[in-house]
């Protein structure tokens, strides 16, 4: 039987301190004039953060910004394309894909190298689609430079933003204008009560699929006013009397620029949708299997902490081959072992097989990770779980826990205060997190251990 889905208006009295839709910045340019420097500049407390959370080596695709009282989310355009393509065609399919999502673009282009053909095109294109940019003139990290600002000149693009990302130069007033051409976070993230699912994956494993057979509707409605991105559609409904919302159904419709950039689409989709849930469905083809896109998103889930199911969609493909879909199963588990904690559940949206199971996985997700523990219950379990296994010394010397505090619910993070945090070899701290989940009911929940140093108190 079918699970039994319910449609729910829209309702006021949402909770506070839910997810905003943050505004997209993307970064577009040639290779090689800047933009991972300036990504990289712009991003780094974000970045800090991320470095210190074992997760996926991979490049870093997109990140937080927050200054003073407006935060955006960045995303280098650079890090989603491929190296074959020939560089003006690569640089107006970065733009393609950037336009379809993002709020604001930064133009980047290199100060020291000059104009280069195809630049003026480039700034056509984008001033016929009326997405806002800035044009950024990177590398003028000295006097001497700043005497080919007069070059850029020429696009008729006022003002220019002279920087140097590698120094920082020239990044405040960027900032500056940046913030001042932002719109403000999507309100409506506010609306409607319930727990807030992204439902991602690649084009065609069956995501529209999916939100229609909750929505038992034939096909999702959405008309999204011409010209905009912006425009959230968020999708209420109700399962056991629990409320849900489907963030930004809208996006799993909207047409994509050009074939070429599906992926890049994807991506950004996928990170504006991730920036307002609460827990990500990811849908993977059970036919395809794990790919190299499905490794993608799930790196940002990771990234964003968020808490997450995978789904092994059109599993009614391979019912009839036990053995098959076993091997399907075990190469997904191996593939995605550096999120073992993430349930993994087979159905098919076609024949509703398992789909009455989603939603209590996604109450367990929710539920532990917005869990918080007391600092005396952690304090105690801190200690038995070093007295069990001790770390290992370290330059001659113990490495000694003094206590263990919750900074953060989804995910829930954790800061362990340790004489030498560079001593706490990885193994270690894998052996702590594995404890801490196993212990504290944490199954299915990112969870996040931070060290940090401090000396015994005299």
């Amino acid at each position: 039987m079918s699970p039994s889905f319910h449609r729910k208006p829209k309702t006021e009295n949402r909770k506070p301190a839910r997810p905003q839709a943050l505004p997209l910045v993307a970064i577009i340019g040639r290779a090689n004039v800047g933009k991972s420097t300036l990504f990289n500049r712009l991003t780094r407390s974000a970045r800090a953060l991320v470095a210190d959370f074992p997760g996926v080596t991979r490049d870093r695709l997109y990140g937080r910004v927050d200054r003073e009282d407006h935060s955006f989310l960045l995303v280098d355009t650079g890090g989603l394309v491929g190296g074959e393509e020939e560089m003006g065609e690569l640089v107006r399919r970065q733009a393609e894909a950037a336009v379809a999502e993002a709020d604001l673009l930064l133009l980047v282009m290199d100060g020291k190298e000059g104009p280069q053909a195809g630049d003026g095109e480039v700034i056509d294109f984008l001033r016929r689609t009326g997405k806002p940019f800035l044009l950024v003139v990177n590398k003028i990290d000295h006097p001497g430079r700043e005497e080919l600002l007069p070059e850029f000149y020429r696009f008729g693009v006022s003002p220019l933003f002279p920087v140097a990302a590698a120094h920082g130069l020239g990044i405040d007033a960027l900032l500056a204008a940046l913030v001042q051409k932002l719109p403000p976070p999507e309100e409506a993230a506010t609306s409607a009560p319930g727990i807030r699912v992204a439902i991602l994956g690649r084009p065609n494993v069956g995501k529209s699929s999916l939100v229609n057979r909750f929505l038992g509707e034939e096909r999702l409605l959405v008309s999204p006013q011409p010209g905009t991105t912006r425009d959230v559609v968020d999708t209420p409904l109700q399962w056991q009397e629990q409320d849900y919302v489907l963030v930004d159904t809208a996006g799993l419709r909207r047409p994509s620029v050009v074939a070429a950039g599906l992926e890049r689409q994807m991506v950004l989709k996928a990170i504006k949708a991730m920036s307002r849930a609460e827990v990500a469905l990811l849908l993977l083809d059970a036919q395809e299997g794990l790919t190299a896109q499905d490794l993608r998103i799930a790196g940002l889930i990771i990234d964003q902490g968020k808490g997450c199911l995978i789904l092994v969609n059109k599993w009614d493909l391979l019912k009839q081959d036990p053995q098959q879909a076993q091997k399907v199963l075990e190469r997904v588990t191996a593939g995605l072992e550096f999120m073992a904690y993430v349930p993994v559940l087979p159905v098919s949206v076609k024949t509703g097989y398992n789909l009455q199971k989603i939603f209590p996985l996604v109450n367990a997700i929710y539920d532990q990770s917005s869990r918080r523990v007391a600092t005396r219950e952690l304090n105690l379990l801190l200690r038995e779980i070093v007295d069990r296994v001790p770390p290992a010394r370290y330059r001659d010397r113990p490495v000694k826990f003094y206590y263990l505090t919750q900074a953060e619910v989804q995910p829930p993070t954790f800061i362990a205060f340790v004489n030498q945090p560079a001593g706490v070899k990885d193994s270690y701290r894998r052996y702590l997190v594995k404890q801490l989940r196993e212990r504290l009911g944490l199954t299915y929940a990112p969870v996040r251990l931070y060290l940090k140093g401090r000396q015994r108190r005299g």
